[in-house]
C-alpha cells in the first residue's frame, strides 16, 4: 500500500508532494476528506505513538495551552480525530513503513524508500 495523508493549504506539503514521485499514491486531503479511526489506528501501528502523529507546532496546541498540559495518549488520538491541523504532516504510508512530518531528515528517508 502506498497513501499520502496531507493539507493542500499546508505549503510544505505541496513543496514535498511535487518532490516526490507519488505514481501509484492514494493520495488523502486531510481537511476535505477526514481521517477515520481505522485510518489512524493504522497509521499508529506503524509509528511509535499517538504522540509521534501529532503536531505541536500547530496554532490550536499554542492556543489550547496544551503545552502546559499533561497529555495522554488516548488525548493525543482524541485530539488528531477532531481537529485536523493536529496531525503532523504529510504522513506517507509505504507498505509496513511510516514517514510522518516534514523534517529534512524523515523526507531524505522518504525519497529513498520510493526511489
Amino acid at each position: 500500500m502506498k497513501k499520502v495523508y496531507f493539507l493542500q493549504t499546508c505549503d510544505t506539503c505541496r513543496r514535498i508532494l511535487k518532490e516526490v514521485n507519488l505514481t501509484g499514491f492514494i493520495k488523502q486531503e486531510i481537511k476535505t476528506n477526514p481521517i477515520t479511526v481505522k485510518q489512524l489506528e493504522e497509521m499508529r501501528q506503524f509509528s511509535d505513538s499517538y504522540e509521534a502523529l501529532f503536531n505541536k507546532r500547530a496554532k490550536l496546541y499554542k492556543a489550547m495551552n496544551l503545552k502546559n498540559q499533561t497529555i495522554s495518549e488516548a488525548d493525543y488520538r482524541q485530539y488528531i480525530l477532531d481537529e485536523y491541523t493536529f496531525l503532523k504532516r504529510p504522513v506517507f504510508i509505504i507498505d509496513d513503513q511510516i514517514f510522518i512530518g516534514n523534517s529534512k531528515k524523515v523526507i531524505e528517508k522518504l525519497k529513498e524508500k520510493i526511489g
